[in-house]
């Protein structure tokens, strides 16, 4: 594998358009924290997968055109090249995409604005990115939330901008225990899949194990922090009595997936404190997405990744060592 990177590599740093190629791939993979090209490809071809199996495969295209965008405006931009040779002003524009061309009506305003969001998030990662240097926290998806609940809120006051496809704008209730039902094994295993593709806002369980493979194939402690983030946020997500029907569909447990890579192989060096550490904040990722759906409520829009961040930041911050 490393040499057939190596040989990638070499023929990048002859090629403009196969460097240009690499970048975007990169930035796919960075949205599962993965500086590799192949994770890139794996997982651009399982949200293709998953995307046109639900019959939305403007969404695997609003991905490509978005990162396509941000690529080329972090090149104008000329932004730090090592970043952007990692990917690392691509993954929140492809994550920009994906969400304006799910919980949005295709038309040719869609693609548009699908454009300019790929373009804008790289300016919204520099602004956001120059900030919290200060505390030495990374910015995440922040970029990718910020820039997408201002254009998704945007739809609401243009005619043009259908968000057809938003979460229905209610106010706040609690629970009916009555839709917390008890899971069974496939619900248990579906929930568990679906948790990891949500991180691509897809949920199609079986696009999970080509996600899986690009993240094992450049980190197998990626691809196993993942697994337990997914698992933790199923059975926290039952246990606390969650909407059933939230939990088999991933929309509870793909924070948790994002924050128990993060802190489980990414920020630091997996062992058994890094694991208890990476576990609870994946716990507590499932709790806070809760949290977060009861906020947007009112308001309409999804929560995205914002429990991830929230509590990746939390984790972070402490910035204790586990050697």
């Amino acid at each position: 594998m490393k040499a057939l990177l190596a040989s990638w590599e070499d023929l990048c740093a002859s090629s403009r358009p196969l460097r240009f190629v690499d970048v975007n791939l990169r930035g796919i993979g960075q949205v599962m924290f993965q500086d590799n090209p192949l994770s890139g490809l794996l997982f651009f071809v399982a949200i293709g997968w998953g995307s046109y199996a639900a019959g939305v495969g403007q969404v695997a295209i609003g991905g490509l055109i978005a990162v396509l965008a941000a690529t080329s405006t972090a090149y104008w931009l000329r932004v730090d090249e090592d970043a952007l040779h990692a990917g690392l002003y691509g993954f929140n524009g492809y994550l920009v995409g994906l969400s304006l061309a799910t919980f949005m009506a295709p038309s040719t305003t869609m693609w548009v604005y699908v454009v300019f969001g790929g373009a804008i998030s790289v300016v919204v990662t520099l602004a956001i990115s120059n900030v919290f240097k200060t505390w030495n926290v990374p910015a995440l998806t922040a970029p990718f939330v910020l820039t997408a609940w201002l254009l998704l809120l945007a739809t609401n006051a243009f005619s043009k901008l259908e968000g057809g496809a938003l979460p229905p704008v209610g106010e706040i209730v609690p629970i009916d225990p009555a839709v917390a039902n008890p899971l069974q094994l496939g619900d248990f295993v579906s929930g568990v899949f679906t948790s990891i593709t949500q991180v691509f806002l897809k949920g199609h369980g079986p696009a999970a194990l080509l996600l899986l493979a690009g993240l094992a194939v450049n980190s197998p402690a990626c691809a196993a922090f993942a697994a337990v983030g997914a698992v933790a946020a199923v059975v926290t997500a039952h246990m606390l009595g969650a909407e059933s029907d939230l939990v088999t569909a991933g929309l509870i447990g793909f924070n948790p997936v994002l924050t128990a890579i993060a802190l489980g192989a990414v920020f630091n060096r997996p062992n058994a404190r890094v694991f208890v550490y990476a576990l609870v904040g994946a716990v507590l990722s499932a709790i806070v997405q809760g949290s977060m759906m009861t906020l947007m409520t009112p308001f309409g829009i999804p929560t995205l990744t914002a429990a991830f961040i929230l509590v990746t930041w939390l984790f972070l911050l402490p910035a204790q060592k586990f050697e």
